[in-house]
């Protein structure tokens, strides 16, 4: 017996991620639309269609009133939305535990060629004196440093620190405010926002005699669709918190 297709609900469809996921979404063969809003429009929509799973690509100041408001009633959630910090994902944590049958799946980046790239970087970290990191998006994106740029920093860090590698050489004595970058963990973060970027990020690794560059491009949004895609499909049967792709696609 055929099931039924995936009841699919997203939010901040007007935007230029929610509308490439709407059409992912139809053009899927095991999903349906069934539901379709602007990131700060009415959603009891999501509820009324019967919405499996709803996807969020609204903005960080009302995305976690979304997945409260999802969680409320009985529907799994993708977030892939930036500003996830660690007392989110704890407040989520949180939520989740009166709803233990629920998932929500927070993604910092859908394209696949980025989970691989940070995890690239992870591996790299441990034999490099030193590492930073320069993400480049849009000038329409709301936060910096990215949220995939956050994660791999905070991976990073954890690596270096599991080596035994403490801070990197820098002698940097003087400098205008901001010009070394943010730091994320001990982690150097540069953030560059021009129009016609879309999302980019380098990992550069340097040690003496050698340099590591680790990049990676995403020319296009339909980029992230195979990632939307498979958290879609996966968060029905991943109950509670799942932060980033790396666990479904076993690259952890």
């Amino acid at each position: 017996m055929t099931e039924a297709p995936l009841r699919v609900g997203v939010i901040g469809a007007r935007g230029r991620m929610g509308a490439q996921t709407c059409q992912s979404v139809v053009e899927a063969p095991d999903m349906d639309l069934v539901a379709a809003v602007g990131g700060r429009e009415w959603l009891f929509s999501l509820a009324d269609a019967d919405s499996q799973v709803v996807v969020d690509f609204s903005h960080p100041d009302v995305v976690m009133e979304h997945i409260r408001f999802c969680l409320d009633n009985n529907i799994n959630v993708v977030a892939g939305t930036s500003g996830f910090d660690q007392d989110r994902l704890d407040t989520i944590t949180d939520w989740l535990q009166a709803k233990p049958e629920l998932g929500v799946i927070v993604v910092p980046n859908f394209a696949i060629g980025a989970v691989l790239a940070a995890r690239f970087a992870r591996e790299a970290a441990r034999f490099f004196e030193s590492v930073e990191i320069i993400e480049l998006h849009h000038a329409g994106k709301a936060d910096a440093p990215s949220g995939t740029a956050a994660a791999t920093a905070r991976a990073i860090a954890a690596a270096r620190e599991q080596a035994g590698l403490g801070p990197g050489p820098d002698a940097t004595t003087i400098e205008q405010p901001g010009a070394r970058g943010a730091s994320v963990d001990g982690i150097r973060v540069h953030s560059v926002r021009l129009p016609g970027l879309v999302a980019h990020q380098e990992v550069i690794l340097g040690t003496a005699g050698e340099t590591l560059t680790i990049r990676h491009d995403s020319l296009d949004r339909v980029s992230f669709m195979p990632g939307v895609l498979t958290a879609i499909r996966s968060v029905p049967g991943r109950p509670g918190l799942t932060l980033g792709l790396e666990q479904l696609l076993g690259v952890v």
